[in-house]
């Protein structure tokens, strides 16, 4: 197999981002990072926000940082978490600031749309389950608490795409992000307008064209060309990070369960059709639109999210090797349910699994040791039941656990996966939502054939670990 041109990945996760510069080389696909920054939602006005500017900033800073490698990759592609927008005027300015999903100005959305829209009949349109931070809840908000965003504002775009925008001044909505916000018919993947009218929002917000990820978006604008001293392609790939992260499952067949472990552990599975049966609504099974015109059929869990506040309240500047190894200590056998909204964005992420645990009638944990295992344990419970009931809906009998992203380097938790589920555990590629960004922009570059492919060829260059 021939070397390829380099294509750029930049993603960018909730509290960081990374510009991964991937090529084919050699028969093998390589990754190299080559710029990271921190991303971290601050309150500003009353509202947790994202920094906009410094958004913008460090994607022309890992562009800069190719330049300085003497590399014009042939194309780019944005990936972030899903949901969070920002909301656009007539002339593509950004109006107010970027709310992050975790701001608590939803509270009490969902009740409210439940006046003109029942969420059985939501949920039967969409496919998505009843998150706060739901892009259709998200928006309600805005509007209830700026009526005057209603003349002001134009457009919106989510994350990835305004970001693209930046680059670009052309914009579109990539199908797999846009549908992770209750905004989508499940089936059709066009506008729910149903939806979009119970909630009382502006039709002018919904006017630009949606697209499927793998799009050529455009190159970029000359300001950027004149600064960075090259040009590249800008490509939609899948760009929510979990729609790139599932695209880089190296699965053996359709019996794997996914699993994408980072901030979120999301689990479940690749159908050909979406779901949206009442049983998958009341256990809370949402259906986001993958790659290739597939549907993730999937469970959110918090994921790491839980040790990364409890690290903070009570280990300082601990690693979390150091923290896996001390669970690993632990004889602590009790756990809490990981999908509980209570451990969404808690006061203190600690206090709420030990008061979780008082509520149950467990014994408290004797130390942090305790209190690690405890988490690690509750998420391991979670795949567990998740994968039987995924199991049940959808017929599918499942061999294997495969997780992408961040977590599948914790070895504790990956053996205690393995000995709960009592399937085999096969731990990465790390650097998932990456490698998935990088192959959709392959596959449209005519690198590579097809997603099958893609994915053989991620299996033979990168070391997947074996949990059993």
């Amino acid at each position: 197999m021939r070397n390829s041109a380099y294509y750029l990945a930049v993603d960018i996760g909730a509290s960081s981002g990374r510009h991964i510069l991937g090529a084919i080389e050699h028969g093998k696909l390589t990754a190299k990072e080559i710029y990271r920054f921190e991303n971290n939602a601050q309150m500003k006005g009353g509202h947790l926000c994202w920094d906009a500017e410094a958004l913008q900033m460090h994607v022309l800073e890992g562009l800069k940082a190719c330049g300085k490698l003497g590399v014009h990759p042939a194309s780019v592609g944005i990936d972030t978490w899903g949901v969070d927008f920002a909301l656009l005027d007539k002339d593509g300015g950004l109006v107010g600031d970027i709310v992050a999903y975790r701001d608590s100005r939803t509270e009490g959305m969902d009740t409210l749309l439940e006046k003109t829209m029942a969420f059985t009949e939501l949920y039967r349109k969409t496919g998505i389950a009843k998150q706060p931070f739901n892009t259709l809840y998200q928006l309600m908000a805005a509007i209830k608490e700026n009526p005057e965003y209603r003349d002001t504002v134009d457009d919106f775009l989510l994350i990835p795409e305004y970001l693209s925008y930046m680059l670009t001044g052309i914009k579109a909505h990539e199908e797999t992000n846009l549908s992770t916000g209750a905004l989508l018919n499940a089936g059709s993947r066009t506008w729910c307008a149903d939806a979009i009218r119970a909630a009382g929002l502006p039709g002018k917000w919904f006017k630009t064209p949606i697209v499927k990820a793998g799009t050529v978006l455009g190159n970029l604008q000359p300001e950027h060309v004149k600064k960075l001293g090259f040009n590249t392609t800008v490509v939609l790939p899948a760009t929510h990070d979990t729609g790139s992260a599932f695209m880089a499952v190296p699965a053996r067949d359709e019996s794997a369960v996914f699993l994408s472990s980072g901030t979120w552990s999301l689990l479940g599975t690749e159908l050909h059709k979406p779901q949206t049966d009442a049983d998958s609504r009341t256990m809370g099974f949402t259906n986001e639109m993958g790659y290739g015109g597939t549907t993730r059929y999937l469970k959110n869990i918090m994921g790491m999210w839980m040790l990364q506040r409890i690290r903070k309240e009570v280990a300082g500047e601990i690693s979390f090797d150091e923290i896996a190894s001390l669970a690993a200590e632990s004889k602590y056998n009790c756990f809490v349910d990981a999908t509980d909204s209570r451990f969404f964005a808690p006061e203190n992420m600690t206090d709420e699994v030990r008061g979780a645990l008082k509520e149950q009638g467990a014994p408290a944990p004797a130390d942090n040791k305790d209190l690690y295992r405890t988490v690690f344990l509750s998420l391991a419970m979670c795949y567990r039941d998740s994968i039987l009931q995924i199991e049940k809906l959808t017929g599918k009998e499942f061999t294997s656990v495969n997780i992408v992203g961040g977590g599948s380097q914790n070895i504790i938790l990956n053996r205690i996966t393995a000995e709960v589920t009592g399937l085999p555990v096969y731990a990465g590629p790390t650097e998932g939502t990456a490698l998935g960004n990088l192959i959709a922009q392959m596959i449209t570059g005519g690198e590579l054939r097809d997603l099958p492919t893609a994915r053989r060829l991620i299996a033979d260059s990168f070391l997947i670990k074996e949990y059993s």
